[in-house]
């Protein structure tokens, strides 16, 4: 999700609701402490430098149990960093206290805000060698030149 279309969806939202993958709300009394830009200029294995700039959000909950943060605060502390900060429509990172520090990307659905999985990925497949996955095939699917040539008392085994 990038930012322009986060800013949609809290309009007209009173509440703020973040949702793990697994389903479990985070709690609503939440603080975003962070709300930041990271520039991250990198080289794959196979040797190409690559830039990737995400928008980034930290959420985070202590025992302050009646601390909620309304839609409209949480534009203007997105309209904040981008005049302070430069951040343009960029994807959206979101931080998330698990085991460590969990990275998740965002969706809306039902004006809810998911924090999706992210997953590590080779970007040199091609230059890493990496065979190419071999093609999985069900063994009952396959039919020899006689079909029943493996039956029982054919000799086959």
């Amino acid at each position: 999700m990038k930012l322009s279309e986060m800013k949609s969806a809290l309009m007209g939202l009173d509440q703020v609701v973040f949702k793990l993958p697994n389903g479990e709300i985070v709690p609503e009394h939440f603080h975003v402490t962070e709300v930041g830009g990271i520039h991250k200029k990198f080289i794959d294995c196979g040797g190409t430098i690559r830039e990737e700039q995400v928008v980034n959000f930290q959420l985070w909950h202590a025992d302050d149990h009646d601390h909620r943060l309304s839609a409209s605060k949480l534009v203007n502390i997105i309209s904040l960093s981008e005049e302070k900060l430069g951040i343009e429509d960029w994807e959206i990172e979101v931080e998330y206290q698990s085991d460590s520090i969990g990275k998740y990307g965002l969706s809306v659905v039902d004006g809810e805000f998911v924090l999706t999985t992210k997953q590590t990925a080779c970007l040199a497949e091609d230059a890493c060698g990496i065979p190419a996955q071999k093609p999985r095939i069900k063994m009952s699917t396959l039919q020899s030149e006689n079909e029943n040539s493996c039956a029982p008392g054919s000799g086959c085994c």
